[in-house]
């Protein structure tokens, strides 16, 4: 006689209305194996979009580092450059070096991030967190040297940056740059072949090419299930046509996958630093813009890859001192809709793993 069970639904999180990055999902088991998935969303929701409907378009730059923040420089670039199109603004060419080496350095940070948390969730405690961190200190490091801030940088502006680098920046960063070729190759030798690694992640959350297209899924998500899409390439802003790098792309879109392109997407950001720095010009880094900017009426929609994915703006101008809509395509939240796809089927255990390599952050989610 086969041995029959009765499903049940089981809460997990949020953990405490006081936390940051709240999320619930309820999932429904048969034993340990989930058979329905519901995503709850909403316990960080902040308005976001409706304040800054209500603020001047530089009163809205600190509003983007609440995005996903770890990765507050590129919610800076994709907004200024956004409000950029709308106005007709030229920034000096020095200007878009120094945004492509603070974008560059934000995505190593954000993907040690996430493969620290990643091998956390599989069990590994804390060393390989650690160890990650350890490159993303030397980072905020130099975020620290440029803005002073560590965490919520606020930059970039429209037509520039805040400040030109300090002259102890350049060394600083090219020793980082020479180092991390080594120390990616040490994490990879740390990790890649790791059996409990392998096993818990190969064949895992395999989310088909063709669902992830449907999903509006992006970034390394998209790239995982084997397609080919970096709006670097396909749809070059700033200086990124100037550069020479790879687009790593997965064949399985499993966990591993998600896993092994951002990886080799730090590789490629270091040759892109590489790059940016040989060919970083002299010159100005701010092109003067009233400090009450009017866009002509107008809409316009303004797209960067982000480390997550596609981060987009779409800004809508009455040709008033604040947008008239301001709408933010976050890359976690289309992700995270293709999540019940790739859980059912699997064990609970394998559930926050799957999640976890999605490489959620909720200030982007909820907005």
């Amino acid at each position: 006689m086969a041995l029959r069970t009765e499903p049940f639904v089981l809460n997990i999180g949020p953990q405490h209305p006081s936390s940051h990055g709240l999320f619930r999902l309820e999932v429904t088991l048969d034993g340990e194996v989930v058979t329905g998935l519901e995503l709850v969303l909403g316990y960080l929701h902040r308005g976001i979009e409706k304040l800054a409907e209500g603020r001047t378009y530089i009163q809205n730059i600190p509003l983007t580092d609440r995005l996903d923040y770890l990765a507050s420089m590129t919610n800076n670039f994709a907004y200024v450059l956004a409000v950029e199109k709308l106005a007709g603004i030229e920034v000096p060419e020095r200007t878009e070096y120094l945004r492509v080496i603070m974008a560059e350095l934000m995505r190593i940070s954000s993907h040690l991030s996430f493969i620290g948390f990643l091998l956390n969730e599989l069990g590994a405690y804390f060393t390989p967190l650690f160890y990650m961190f350890r490159e993303r200190e030397k980072i905020l490091d130099l975020f620290e040297m440029v803005c002073g801030q560590r965490l919520t940088y606020n930059y970039m502006r429209i037509g520039g940056v805040s400040q030109d680098i300090p002259e102890e920046f350049l060394p600083a960063v090219k020793r980082f740059v020479a180092e991390m070729p080594r120390l990616v190759d040490e994490y990879e030798q740390l990790l890649s072949g790791n059996e409990i690694l392998l096993a818990r992640t190969k064949g895992v959350g395999i989310l088909p090419r063709d669902k992830a297209i449907n999903a509006s899924a992006s970034g390394p998500v998209l790239r995982a299930s084997g397609v080919k899409w970096d709006i670097r390439k396909v749809d070059p802003y700033s200086v990124y046509d100037r550069f020479d790098f790879e687009v790593p792309v997965g064949s399985v879109g499993d966990v591993y996958d998600r896993y092994w392109v951002r990886v080799s997407e730090m590789r490629q950001s270091v040759r892109i630093l590489e790059q940016a720095l040989k060919q970083l010009p002299k010159g100005e880094v701010w092109t003067k813009v009233p400090g009450l900017l009017r866009p002509l009426r107008g809409e316009v929609y303004g797209h960067i890859e982000g480390p997550k994915g596609e981060l987009g703006f779409y800004l809508v101008s009455d040709n008033s001192i604040a947008p008239y809509r301001f709408h933010i395509r976050p890359p976690a939240l289309l992700n995270l809709t293709a999540l019940k796809d790739m859980v059912v089927g699997w064990k609970l255990a394998d559930a926050i793993v799957i999640f976890g390599s999605l490489d959620t952050v909720l200030g982007e989610v909820d907005r």
